[in-house]
């Protein structure tokens, strides 16, 4: 089931999995733009809300593996991750956001004795990063600090943007000595080299893998950060503290319509990720991706698939932990750029 199946990044998964042969239910709150989207694709589709677990549970009937694309996560989580443990389904969703990550780590042991995958964030927010990380903590094992950053173009859907303004007007958060820290937006700056050998500059945010690259390899210190016009970073930093603007935001990213195919197909990604151990040797790599949205089809559609043909054990699972760390280099317009050692 895909929840949430009417929405940009909804509709673009429903789309790729029924090209795929796959036959999702498609699932949400809006019955007409359910029944235009899933008439095409020759799909079904359920129509309920969130408030009543009861009939959550009933539409669940049936369902194996739920991916969640109804955003924010804050809202949609807690009650089909829920569901899913009562009725034994897998849980997944596209999810970037640090206190979704921490409520299903948090409910670890009751999915393994559900015997049930819970996996948040398989889509653009986690699984390049988490990936990429995971490969530094294979390279250099006594790792205490870790740095990821991408650049991202294209433009977001309505409901990324929501978030992301969510998301930034709580402030930005870090991993210090092993503890999830409150630090403020923007709290960090730096530059970054691109593959042609420009650079850019990027500020700190609070992005999953603070917490999920936390899971994964387990290095202590951990910043994460994102690309962004030096003038930007200026103005970040007290912003967003203005209650007027973040409601202005909110229902200017509302009204995004998201990026066309066109706009997809012509832009792409690019991460970076550094690891030092106490001594000051370094590893680092870079990725090269399609735009977050084309790999977050792919990405989620591939754990999926991978849920459908096995049956790994019950718990929590970042992308890398489920999937391996080299995942992200067998989706399709992924490369490895760059990888290198360096020691003082």
């Amino acid at each position: 089931m895909i929840y949430g199946a009417n929405g940009y990044t909804g509709r673009l998964i429903a789309a790729e999995a029924a090209h795929r042969g796959l036959k999702p239910i498609l699932a949400g709150r809006n019955r007409d733009a359910l029944d235009e989207l899933a008439a095409p694709l020759k799909l079904t589709r359920r129509v309920f809300e969130l408030n009543d677990a009861n009939e959550i549970d009933r539409n669940l009937e049936g369902v194996r593996i739920l991916l969640n694309c109804a955003g924010p996560f804050s809202r949609t989580c807690e009650p089909l991750l829920a569901a899913c443990l009562r009725r034994h389904v897998h849980y997944l969703d596209i999810t970037g956001e640090i206190d979704v990550f921490a409520h299903c780590h948090r409910l670890h042991k009751q999915a393994r004795h559900a015997g049930i995958v819970i996996a948040p964030g398989t889509g653009f927010d986690v699984v390049p990063t988490d990936c990429l990380a995971a490969m530094l903590k294979q390279r250099l094992d006594d790792a205490s600090h870790l740095v990821l950053a991408f650049e991202a173009s294209g433009g977001p859907s309505p409901g990324t943007a929501r978030t992301s303004v969510e998301g930034m007007a709580k402030g930005g958060r870090a991993r210090i000595d092993g503890e999830l820290v409150e630090v403020p937006l923007a709290w960090k700056s730096r530059e970054f080299t691109r593959q042609d050998g420009s650079h850019r500059m990027a500020m700190t945010i609070p992005w999953g893998d603070v917490y999920t690259a936390f899971v994964s390899t387990g290095i202590a210190n951990i910043e994460t950060y994102m690309a962004v016009p030096a003038k930007t970073i200026a103005r970040m930093r007290w912003l967003l503290a203005l209650a007027p603007l973040q409601r202005y935001l909110q229902d200017k990213a509302g009204r995004t319509a998201g990026p066309d195919r066109q706009r997809r197909e012509n832009s792409a990604c690019e991460i970076w990720a550094e690891a030092r151990n106490a001594n000051g040797k370094q590893v680092a790599a870079s990725l090269r991706t399609p735009n977050g949205y084309e790999l977050t089809v792919s990405a989620s559609l591939g754990i999926v698939e991978h849920l459908l043909a096995s049956t790994p054990p019950g718990g929590y699972y970042t992308p890398s932990m489920l999937m391996g760390a080299d995942y992200v280099l067998d989706l399709p317009g992924v490369a490895l750029l760059d990888s290198r050692t360096r020691t003082p």
